[in-house]
């Protein structure tokens, strides 16, 4: 996960609710869904709130951190939405009506998961492990291999492009801080997929030896 500071409110969102004071995320119209849409994907720098892969419009959902069946109240407000993948049994689609304890929305969402360069992520908390299992983000192979794979396979891309052979070890914490800097630089209003990811595996290297 990538901690996500949310926006002011679409202003289609905002007169819809002026306008159905009592209504709910369920009766709202299709435009009104694309413009929460195109808002959260704009905040987002169009990664998945959850895995942080690469999403575009036609490729993703809104979703509710707080369930609605959990919280009618806030259906409508945008605080509680962002934009999930569309990947089944994952993310959004894996999230259901569970309570969500660690959440994008939270500054402790990149500090309690923990990546590895084999693809996998570990949960460094009670909760966190809760929400790697309820969003099925890829503990193990057995869970989600090919998240862990796409994972994989994008971290492996970067780090020989940029650093080398990995088995060799990272020795230049200064090449590796510029790198981390610069892959959370946003390019065309977008973050590469798994940015995020990097910035986790990279910035436990330069602390601690990889394992």
């Amino acid at each position: 996960m990538r901690k996500i500071v949310k926006s002011t409110a679409p202003a289609g969102l905002t007169r819809w609710k002026r306008d159905h004071p009592k209504g709910k995320y369920a009766g709202t119209d299709h435009s009104v869904r694309q413009e929460i849409r195109a808002a959260s994907l704009k905040e987002q720098y169009y990664l998945c709130a959850y895995c942080c892969q690469g999403i575009t419009e036609k490729n993703c959902h809104n979703e509710h951190v707080e369930a609605q069946d959990l919280a009618p109240k806030l259906t409508l407000d945008f605080d509680n939405i962002v934009a999930s993948c569309n990947a089944k049994h994952q993310c959004g689609g894996g999230h259901g009506s569970q309570a969500l304890l660690l959440t994008p929305l939270m500054d402790e969402c990149e500090k309690e998961l923990k990546f590895y360069i084999s693809g996998e992520v570990e949960g460094l908390t009670e909760r966190a492990k809760d929400a790697i299992r309820i969003l099925n983000l890829g503990d193990s192979t057995s869970t989600n291999r090919q998240l862990i794979e796409k994972r994989k396979q994008l971290i492996d891309g970067f780090i020989w492009a940029n650093i080398g052979d990995p088995n060799d070890g990272f020795e230049d914490d200064e090449l590796i801080s510029m790198l981390i800097e610069d892959c959370q630089i946003p390019k065309d209003g977008k973050l590469e997929a798994f940015a995020p990811v990097f910035k986790n595996i990279m910035s436990a290297w330069i602390t601690k030896p990889y394992a």
